[in-house]
C-alpha cells in the first residue's frame, strides 16, 4: 500500500509539472504572441522622449521665447539592414535618400562616424539628419517603417515672437564632443544646449529631463507596441518656464532708440534689483541664430566680421571710464569720511590749475556746495574733492588715502562682479596703490596731482553699464542695493531662483549724505548739464558724463525717477556720441517717460524722439555687405 501511494504521488508530481510546462508554453507561444503582435523574435528598444524646453516670459507674462516643433531623424546603425550599412542594397538606399531628400554623399558621411571617439555608438541612436520641417517629415513618415534603425524624434526649437533682446536671451546650439563627454548622463550627440545669455545661465532649469519609452519591435525592427504596457517607461519632465524681470515693451523701445549706434544700456528697478531692460547695439534678430535657420552659420560669420561688433555685449561686458558720473561717488565718500563739508565751495575759472597744469572745465556759476558741484559737473570742484580725500594724511605719497578711497569704491561696486545671473559679467577696475608704485617706480614716489584725472572718472577707472546702473540704484535707495538679476521665479509655483537676490546690501554710507547728491542730480535735469532730459511732471535725478576718447568722446548718463519712490534707474553709454547731455540723457529721459507714462506725450518730445532715432554712430567704411545692423 505504501509503495502504491508513493507511485501515485510521483505520477501526480510529473503530471503537475508537465501541466505547468504546457501552461507556460501556451502563455509564451499563444497568449503573448496574440497580445504583443507576434514579437517573440523581436526586441525591446528604449526610445528617448525629449522634454519641451521651458518658455521665457517678461514681467507681465508676455512671451520672449516660444518653442516650435522640429524633427530629427535618428539612426541606430546596429539595427539597420546590413545592405544599407555596407552599401550593397542600392535600390533601398536610393529610395531612402529620395524620400528624405538626402544626397548620397551626406548619407555615407552620416553613417561613417568615428565610433571609437566615444561621441557616437553603433548601438545608440544619434542624429542622422536634424531640423526637418513638418512638411518634409510628412512626406516620408509613413514609409519610414521600411527602414529599420531609423526613427523620428520631436525636438523643441526656439522662436522669438519679437525680434528683440538677442543678447539678453542668447541662443541654443548642438552640444559639442567635450560637452557630451563631460555630461554623458545629460546629453548625446545632436542634443541642444544653451550657448549664451539666459539660455546658457539657466540651461539646467530650462532643459528639463529626458524620458524613456520602452518599445517592442518585431523581428523586422518595426515598433509594435509598448513593453509591459508602459510600466517600465520613465516619463520626461518638461523644462521650467522662466519668468523674468524684463519689461518687453521697454526693451523693445530702448533698442529702437539705440539702433544704428554702438551703445549699452541697463535699466533696473531700485526696490528689487530686477533688471527691466538690457540693451547692446548694434544687435541682430534672434531668429537669425535659431537652430532651424539654414543660413545660421553664414549669419554668425557675418556678425563676427562686422567692425561694429554686434555679438559683443556692451551692456555687461564692455568696460568704460565712468566719466563725470563718478563725481557722485567721490562726494558721498568724502562726506562719509568726514573730510569734505557739504557746504564747501570751490572756485572754477574754466578749469583746475596747479603748478602750471590745467584740467579744463566749461563755464558755469560758482559752486558753493556739493549739490551745485554735481549740477554743473565742475571738474575743479571734484579734483579738489579727490585730492582732499587722498592727501588727508599729509604724507609725501598719498598711499594711505588712496587705499581708504578704494575701500569706498569697492562698496559702490567698482572692481567687483555684482553677481548678476548672466554669463560673462566683467568686474571693471580702480587703480590701486601697487599700480602707481609700479608706474612711478623710477620717480621713487607719486603725488595726487599726477593722478588728478581720477577725480573726474578718467584714467584707469573702468566700469560696466551694469555697475553704473547699480550705482544709480544705490543713490536712489539712499545707501543700499539688491544684486541685479533677471529671474523673478520659475514655473507656476513662484519659486525664487536664489535667496541672494533678496539680500539688501548696504554700502555703509549714512543716509543723510545722499540728500545733497540727489538734490544736485535733480538740478542737473532742471538747470544743469542735462536739460534735454527734463520732464515737467516727472522728477528725474541724473548725472551726465563725457568720457574722453581717441576719436569722438563717449556720451554717458545715469539717472533714476521719480525722485521720491524711484521706480527705475538706468545707465546709458553711447560710444563716440559726444557730450553726455546730447544723446545719452535724451535716450534715458524718453525711456523713463515711456515706462512711467506709457507714451511720449508732447510734440516737442516726439520731435526729440525722432531726432534720436535718426542719429547714426556706426562704422561703415568696413561694414560687411548684406548684413543690416539693427
Amino acid at each position: 500500500m505504501d509503495a502504491l501511494n508513493r507511485q501515485r504521488t510521483i505520477q501526480f508530481f510529473f503530471v503537475f509539472a508537465a501541466a505547468m510546462l504546457l501552461l507556460k508554453a501556451f502563455q509564451l507561444q499563444v497568449y503573448k504572441n496574440w497580445k504583443e503582435g507576434n514579437t517573440i523574435t523581436g526586441a525591446v528598444y528604449r526610445k528617448t522622449v525629449y522634454p519641451a524646453r521651458g518658455l521665457i516670459y517678461d514681467r507681465k507674462d508676455k512671451l520672449l521665447v516660444v518653442n516650435n516643433p522640429a524633427y530629427d531623424l535618428m539612426v541606430t546603425v546596429d539595427q539597420m539592414d546590413k545592405g544599407m550599412v555596407e552599401g550593397t542594397s542600392w535600390k533601398k538606399i536610393k529610395r531612402f535618400c529620395d524620400l528624405t531628400n538626402t544626397p548620397f554623399e551626406e548619407y555615407k558621411k552620416a553613417l561613417n562616424q568615428d565610433f571609437k571617439s566615444g561621441r557616437y555608438s553603433r548601438s545608440v541612436p544619434y542624429v542622422f539628419k536634424s531640423k526637418i520641417s513638418a512638411k518634409e517629415f510628412a512626406r516620408f513618415q509613413e514609409a519610414l517603417i521600411e527602414f529599420p534603425g531609423f526613427e523620428i524624434v520631436l525636438r523643441s526649437a526656439r522662436e522669438y515672437p519679437r525680434p528683440v533682446a538677442a543678447h539678453l536671451l542668447g541662443y541654443i546650439r548642438e552640444v559639442n564632443g567635450d560637452e557630451v563627454e563631460k555630461n554623458k548622463d545629460k546629453y548625446i550627440a545632436g542634443d541642444y544646449i544653451g550657448a549664451s545669455g539666459l539660455e546658457k545661465q539657466y540651461e539646467e532649469q530650462l532643459r528639463g529631463q529626458k524620458g524613456y519609452a520602452m518599445i517592442l519591435k518585431d523581428k523586422l525592427g518595426r515598433p509594435v507596441g509598448k513593453h509591459q504596457d508602459g510600466k517600465q517607461d520613465i516619463p520626461m519632465v518638461p523644462g521650467l518656464d522662466l519668468h523674468t524681470t524684463i519689461d518687453l515693451d521697454l526693451q523693445e523701445y530702448a533698442e529702437d532708440l539705440l539702433r544704428n549706434k554702438r551703445a549699452g544700456l541697463v535699466a533696473i528697478e531700485p526696490r528689487t534689483g530686477g533688471i527691466l531692460a538690457m540693451v547692446s547695439t548694434p544687435n541682430y534678430d534672434p531668429n537669425d541664430l535659431a537652430v532651424t535657420n539654414d543660413k545660421r552659420g553664414d549669419v554668425y560669420n557675418a556678425l563676427l566680421k562686422d567692425p561694429n561688433q554686434p555679438l559683443f555685449n556692451r551692456a555687461i561686458m564692455a568696460q568704460y571710464p565712468p566719466g563725470s558720473i563718478h563725481k557722485t561717488v567721490l562726494a558721498l565718500s568724502g562726506m562719509q569720511m568726514g573730510v569734505w563739508n557739504v557746504n564747501r565751495g570751490v572756485s572754477c575759472s574754466r578749469g583746475y590749475f596747479v603748478g602750471g597744469a590745467k584740467l579744463g572745465c566749461h563755464g558755469h556759476p560758482y559752486c558753493s556746495n556739493v549739490s551745485m558741484g554735481i549740477q554743473h559737473s565742475c571738474n575743479a570742484y571734484f579734483v579738489t574733492v579727490f585730492r582732499t580725500l587722498i592727501d588727508r594724511y599729509n604724507e609725501k605719497t598719498p598711499r594711505r588715502g588712496l587705499n581708504e578711497l578704494n575701500d569706498y569704491l569697492a562698496r559702490f561696486g567698482y572692481g567687483n562682479k555684482l553677481g548678476v545671473d548672466y554669463p560673462g559679467e566683467k568686474s571693471g577696475n580702480y587703480p590701486t596703490v601697487e599700480h602707481f608704485d609700479q608706474w612711478y617706480k623710477n620717480d621713487g614716489h607719486w603725488k595726487s596731482i599726477w593722478i588728478r584725472s581720477l577725480g573726474i572718472g578718467q584714467g584707469e577707472m573702468l566700469g560696466t553699464n551694469l555697475q553704473f546702473a547699480n550705482l544709480c540704484c544705490i543713490i536712489a535707495n539712499k545707501g543700499f542695493y539688491y544684486r541685479p538679476h533677471f529671474v523673478d521665479h520659475f514655473g507656476e509655483n513662484g519659486k525664487q531662483t536664489d535667496m541672494k537676490y533678496l539680500e539688501r546690501i548696504k554700502v555703509r554710507v549714512d543716509e543723510k549724505h545722499f540728500y545733497p547728491v540727489i538734490e544736485g542730480m535733480e538740478q542737473v535735469t532742471i538747470a544743469g548739464t542735462a536739460r534735454r532730459a527734463f520732464i515737467p511732471d516727472i522728477a528725474i535725478c541724473g548725472k551726465t558724463g563725457t568720457a574722453e576718447n581717441s576719436g569722438k568722446d563717449h556720451s554717458i548718463f545715469f539717472c533714476f525717477a521719480p525722485k521720491n519712490n524711484p521706480k527705475i534707474a538706468m545707465a546709458v553709454y553711447v560710444e563716440n556720441a559726444g557730450f553726455g547731455g546730447s544723446v545719452a540723457a535724451p535716450v534715458a529721459s524718453l525711456l523713463i517717460e515711456k515706462y512711467l507714462k506709457g507714451e511720449i506725450r508732447s510734440a516737442e518730445r516726439k520731435f526729440m524722439e525722432k531726432s534720436i532715432r535718426e542719429k547714426d554712430f556706426l562704422i561703415y567704411e568696413k561694414k560687411v555687405a548684406g548684413l543690416a545692423a539693427r
